[in-house]
């Protein structure tokens, strides 16, 4: 099989592409990329540096893969950008490589990125992550599987977002967001339980609900009951256990641990509840 390669496009000699790969028009490609089969490239795409992308993804016309990182202290290394497969990576979207050798910006399976967004360097997104238009990803920001970012927001440096965790349009997020809450706002506050999308997860249905019951009863305990933190991870190991709410359980201590930024706090209600 040949190349479908447009005849404006200019790729280095050095770049290795598999006989499957689409290029559109005037994409420009470097002399250390992969990409692997089925992967098709939009018109005006430059992907650049040491990057690799795997099989079955879409990249849109426009969008900037691999150059060097908005990072004061880069100092030329040859760091890395690493793609999976099946990513839709819109229009306009720019994904920086790392700041040192031999670090990594990382992006899973199954992501959408939205046009315009943005992933600095040394971020990771984890699968099936959904980074609606416009969001701006400051560096080593991580961000677990299924969650949702709403548009037209920020994310600080170093910021963790949990498992399955949906952040609403134009927040600000500076500080750890948990796994299975919604947070929206600015300042950003969890004010619920993430309902829609763990029904579509399918956590609902996990033990006849009961998964689903206890993660309830985990945000009840956390942002509801005037317990202290301490006091809150205590109750929820009395908990019915199962890997969701261990997953909650250690994401909220790790973001005690130096070098993370603590937790986005719940929204006060004076006594009344979300749920």
């Amino acid at each position: 099989m040949k190349t479908l390669i447009h005849p404006t496009a200019v790729i280095h000699p050095g770049a290795e592409l598999h006989p499957t790969v689409q290029v559109g028009a005037y994409a420009v490609i470097g002399e250390k990329v992969k990409v692997g089969a089925g992967t098709a490239i939009g018109a005006h795409v430059v992907i650049d540096g040491d990057t690799e992308i795997g099989e079955c993804n879409q990249i849109f016309p426009g969008a900037a893969i691999g150059l060097e990182p908005q990072d004061l202290k880069y100092d030329g290394s040859p760091t890395r950008v690493i793609i999976g497969n099946g990513n839709k990576i819109r229009e306009y979207v720019t994904i920086n490589r790392a700041t040192r050798e031999p670090e990594a910006t990382l992006i899973g399976n199954n992501n959408l990125l939205m046009a315009y967004s943005h992933v600095a360097h040394n971020c990771t997104i984890e699968d099936s992550v959904i980074i609606t238009n416009s969001v701006a990803l400051a560096g080593h920001v991580y961000i677990e599987s299924k969650a949702v970012i709403g548009g037209v927001l920020g994310i600080h440096q170093f910021v963790r977002i949990g498992r399955l965790a949906m952040v609403g349009g134009m927040s600000r997020i500076d500080r750890d967001v948990p796994p299975y809450m919604l947070v929206e706002g600015n300042p950003s506050r969890v004010r619920s339980l993430n309902q829609v999308g763990l029904k579509r997860a399918g956590i609902t249905e996990l033990d006849q609900g009961q998964v689903f019951q206890t993660l309830k009863k985990a945000f009840r305990i956390l942002y509801r009951s005037g317990l202290t933190f301490n006091q809150a991870l205590e109750q929820l190991e009395l908990l019915p256990a199962s890997e969701q709410l261990q997953h909650l359980h250690h994401f909220l201590q790790l973001s005690q641990t130096k070098g993370r930024r603590g937790l986005i706090p719940g929204r006060r209600l004076g006594g009344r509840s979300d749920e």
